[in-house]
C-alpha cells in the first residue's frame, strides 16, 4: 500500500524537486533569497549613510544575523566625526539609519574619524 502511495506522489515530488534545484542553482549564481535580501540591506545601508556623511572615506556594513538581515555590524571611517566624542559619532550614524534600525532585532556600529591626512 505504502509503494502504491509513493507511485501516486512520485510526479509531485519530482516537480518539487526541480524547483528546489532550480532554486538552488540561481541561489549559488545570485546568493540564497536570504543573502540577497541581507545584501540589498547591506546595500541600502551603506547608501543611506553615503547620503548622510558624503565625507565617508571608510565603510563596511555586515549582516551577523546568519543572513536573515535583523542584525548589523556598520564601521564607518568619516571626516564628520573629527572632533566629536565617540556618543556623537554614534548619534550621527543612527540618525542616518533611524528608518532602517526600526526594521532591525540590532546593530553594532564602530566609527573612526578620518585621519587628518587623508
Amino acid at each position: 500500500m505504502f509503494r502504491n502511495l509513493v507511485k501516486i506522489f512520485e510526479p509531485i515530488k519530482n516537480h518539487i524537486s526541480r524547483t528546489a534545484v532550480g532554486s538552488t542553482v540561481g541561489g549559488a549564481q545570485n546568493g540564497s533569497a536570504f543573502e540577497r535580501n541581507s545584501v540589498t540591506k547591506e546595500q541600502q545601508l551603506s547608501e543611506a549613510l553615503k547620503r548622510s556623511l558624503p565625507g565617508i572615506t571608510f565603510i563596511s556594513v555586515e549582516d551577523i544575523s546568519g543572513g536573515c538581515g535583523a542584525m548589523f555590524e556598520v564601521s564607518v571611517e568619516a571626516k564628520e566625526f573629527i572632533g566629536l566624542s565617540r556618543v556623537k559619532q554614534h548619534r550621527l550614524v543612527t540618525e542616518s539609519l533611524k528608518s532602517e534600525i526600526a526594521e532591525m532585532h540590532g546593530i553594532r556600529i564602530h566609527t573612526t574619524p578620518t585621519p587628518a591626512d587623508k
